[in-house]
């Protein structure tokens, strides 16, 4: 493991359940995973986007770095609870096979504790036990890993589909991705450039213009676009005009305004009260249709949740 990574933040993830990859990526079990095979409640991306929660895999090649330090973010960042270490390089790089391979182990591993529990679906847990969909998606800024395109193809070879989230503060590495992820997904939550510093706290120079240097790009990718637009009350909530105006810029997809979640490290940058109810969130994507060419095609109250687009009805990509 990487020395540069604090022994206490290491423990720490361990106790939060994440399974260590390698040298920096991770795998941890959504809390959706569970809500699937115990209570049949769903994430909201097979409600939208047809991907079967029971078989997705939730990991991150850059466990430990990113290039902001978003105040809604969960994961761990220098300086929470006095851990300290370098977070915009990547000092290390594990061949993406090895990452496939370590994350597909990792599930097997976190899966095991439902074999035995009588509540849990038996049909969906046999159908879990063969992952068919990897949402890198967990922590870090994954354009940070150089082998990014590389690994988004071991996925694919192996027949899964792929869910790439993106700060879009590296467009040179999302321009040059050797293979397209199944959907894109660019984390888009200021709109404009004050709030974005307020909000986004970037660690590297110029980041409100590289991310609309990759808001940009978007309409170039072959594979569905998404602009998610994570929403956090009385500090980005806001100005949906703005938004609106980097919406018809980047063309994307889809659009998902999502409400701030009060968990994980956030708890020691934002309250409760940060949290928007989803009456709040669909009020804002009333406001974003008005202002686009996008309309109102789903939601999921359940994750304070809405998605919008252009299109009559989303692509079913499971």
């Amino acid at each position: 493991m990487q020395s540069q990574i604090p022994k206490e933040l290491l423990q720490l993830m361990k106790t939060q359940k994440y399974h260590m990859i390698g040298q920096h990526s991770a795998v941890k079990r959504c809390r959706w995973l569970y809500n699937t095979l115990i209570h049949n409640q769903p994430c909201y991306k097979q409600k939208f986007y047809g991907i079967k929660t029971h078989q997705c895999i939730q990991m991150t090649p850059t466990a430990f770095n990113c290039t902001m330090r978003c105040l809604f973010c969960w994961r761990a960042q220098s300086g929470d609870r006095g851990m300290k270490w370098k977070e915009t390089a990547l000092p290390a790089c594990d061949e993406p096979e090895d990452i496939v391979e370590g994350c597909i182990k990792a599930q097997m591993r976190l899966l095991s504790g439902y074999k035995a529990n009588v509540k849990a679906d038996k049909e969906k847990y046999r159908e879990a036990l063969t992952p068919r969909h990897a949402a890198i998606s967990l922590a870090g800024e994954p354009t940070l890993y150089p082998r990014l395109g590389e690994l988004i193809k071991s996925f694919h070879k192996r027949g899964f589909t792929t869910f790439l989230v993106s700060n879009g503060t590296i467009p040179e590495a999302l321009s040059k991705l050797s293979e397209e992820p199944s959907q894109l997904y660019i984390s888009t939550c200021a709109p404009n450039k004050k709030i974005f510093y307020e909000t986004c706290r970037p660690q590297i120079p110029n980041a409100w213009e590289r991310l609309n240097e990759t808001l940009a790009l978007l309409p170039s990718f072959k594979c569905p676009t998404v602009m998610r637009i994570t929403l956090v009350r009385h500090l980005n909530l806001k100005h949906p005009e703005f938004y609106g105006k980097l919406v018809e810029k980047a063309h994307p997809t889809y659009v998902e305004p999502k409400a701030y979640m009060h968990v994980g490290f956030s708890r020691l940058r934002l309250t409760y009260a940060n949290t928007p109810l989803h009456k709040e969130i669909q009020d804002f994507a009333v406001s974003l249709a008005e202002e686009t060419s996008y309309k109102v095609l789903d939601e999921s109250r359940s994750s304070r949740v809405v998605l919008l687009s252009r299109l009559e009805k989303p692509i079913k990509l499971g």
